[in-house]
């Protein structure tokens, strides 16, 4: 009785910021997400016509929750990231050595903050260059809102769960998408691999770009030597995969090698 009591509570705070709630699946989207912070981030974001609706969840992850959305009567992935259970140390990692965020107090929100702030900006250097991401449209605190990749409601897969017709192909794409994201929009992802490429309309599209970091972070090396490692490992089983230190040659022209010795990472 109480939690229902809770509920309704909640879905009239909702409401009376103006967000629609889209479905009755919304209505199950409570709890440690839509804290406070995040509760004003919304109606933030709602004032300012960037979303008009919030409907079910997409996806669970360890730091964030996706749900599906609405703006402009487009759907829309709106990324949430938990303000109680993110794990801030490991995002400072990423975040302490970036260029574009050298003033970033190592509080648990700022930390938080500066991440939503930053994925948003690192899918619109990559979207703008040219890869395949889901495109940015607005953040405010810990909330993002992207592009939705999937169709009638139901998210694109990964391509892990796709019976890929060329991977040959496929896996000279991703590699493609790999020197693009380095050479254009001067980004490494930092933890690419079958489990945040998607199959949309035929074709890989890279997502969870929160913790990409620029050409200059201190780690971009080992980050990209991982991130071609967890590609060739994935693929050697569908096709014959490039050896990576020409890999490494053809993503940086030259100005990154891999070491033999820290095969490990």
């Amino acid at each position: 009785m109480g939690k229902d009591r809770d509920g309704r509570d909640f879905d009239r705070k909702l409401e009376e910021l103006g967000v629609r709630i889209k479905d009755e699946d919304a209505r199950k989207v409570r709890g440690e997400v839509f804290d406070e912070v995040t509760l004003l981030a919304l109606y933030r974001l709602v004032h300012k016509k960037k979303l008009s609706a919030v409907g079910g969840s997409l996806s669970t992850g360890k730091e964030a929750n996706v749900f599906l959305g609405e703006r402009d009567e487009n759907l829309v992935a709106i990324k949430i990231y938990r303000m109680r259970t993110a794990n801030f140390k490991a995002m400072a990692d990423y975040i302490i050595g970036d260029p574009r965020f050298v003033s970033v107090r190592r509080t648990r929100k700022d930390i938080v903050f500066t991440w939503t702030r930053k994925e948003f900006a690192n899918l619109k250097r990559a979207y703008e260059a040219g890869v395949p991401v889901p495109e940015p449209y607005a953040f405010d605190r810990n909330i993002l809102i992207m592009e939705f990749l999937g169709e009638d409601e139901v998210p694109a897969p990964q391509i892990r769960y796709i019976d890929l017709p060329e991977p040959d192909a496929t896996y000279r794409e991703i590699i493609e998408n790999i020197t693009t994201l380095y050479q254009k929009a001067r980004l490494v992802h930092g933890d690419l691999s079958e489990f945040n490429i998607l199959w949309v309309d035929n074709r890989p599209y890279i997502i969870d770009m929160g913790q990409a970091v620029t050409r200059e972070h201190p780690n971009a090396g080992t980050f990209l030597v991982r991130d071609i490692r967890n590609i060739n490992r994935f693929f050697s089983s569908f096709c014959e995969v490039e050896d990576e230190e020409v890999l490494m040659e053809q993503v940086t022209g030259g100005a990154i090698r891999p070491l033999r010795e820290k095969k490990d990472w």
